[in-house]
């Protein structure tokens, strides 16, 4: 779907929202704690691919979304960004 030097973009499989898009580094980090002391570059790229991903499907609004840990809901334990958007988004999340 959208892709650079240091991450990859994919629709989400159980979308929460119209767009919930992973955008994951190309490097394996367990969580952006671990990725952001290692790998400092590739958090940046992370969000500079969402920007470009929310204008190119004409977002006005959205939020990014990091879990870490089981217990945050991170079942899959590579660092990755979830891009939501395309509807109205509630505060407090979940």
């Amino acid at each position: 779907m959208a892709e650079s030097e240091l991450s990859v973009a994919f629709n989400d499989i159980s979308p929460q929202a119209p767009t919930h898009v992973l955008i994951v580094p190309k490097v394996h980090f367990p969580n952006v704690a671990e990725l952001a002391i290692n790998k400092p570059a590739s958090v940046s790229d992370l969000f500079i691919l969402a920007g470009e991903i929310a204008d190119a499907r004409g977002l006005v609004g959205y939020r990014t979304v990091f879990n870490t840990g089981a217990e945050a809901g991170q079942s899959v334990f590579h660092a990755h960004l979830h891009l939501l958007g395309g509807r109205p988004l509630s505060w407090p999340p979940g």
